[in-house]
């Protein structure tokens, strides 16, 4: 799977109004996770970003580690007082977030 993060139009960093960007692609392992997680706190702590974009056009399968991911990414975003919103979320991940009861956590 690969994972990048960024911000809109710029460079790491550069404006701090700007939500962090996280794109996730491919397929998820559920042992990258915390890797990710911290990877994403660490982000969150140098910006005052208050919002993630999880870009997940790119994820090839829509399965419950990729649920656990952005489970876990939204805990990590809360615990620093940001959320994770979805971008290009196929109909297949959005049915699953509804299935286990996540579907409004990260709208």
């Amino acid at each position: 799977m690969a994972m990048s993060y960024g911000r809109p139009g710029g460079l790491l960093g550069v404006d701090a109004t700007q939500p962090i960007v996280v794109r996730i692609a491919g397929r998820v392992a559920a042992a990258e996770v915390p890797r990710l997680c911290e990877e994403l706190d660490a982000q969150l702590i140098r910006s005052d970003a208050k919002e993630a974009i999880c870009e997940v056009g790119g994820l090839t399968h829509a399965d419950l580690a990729a649920v656990n991911a952005l489970a876990r990414l939204q805990l990590t975003a809360r615990r620093l007082g940001c959320r994770i919103r979805l971008r290009n979320a196929g109909p297949e991940l959005l049915a699953l977030l509804d299935l286990v009861g996540f579907g409004e956590v990260v709208a």
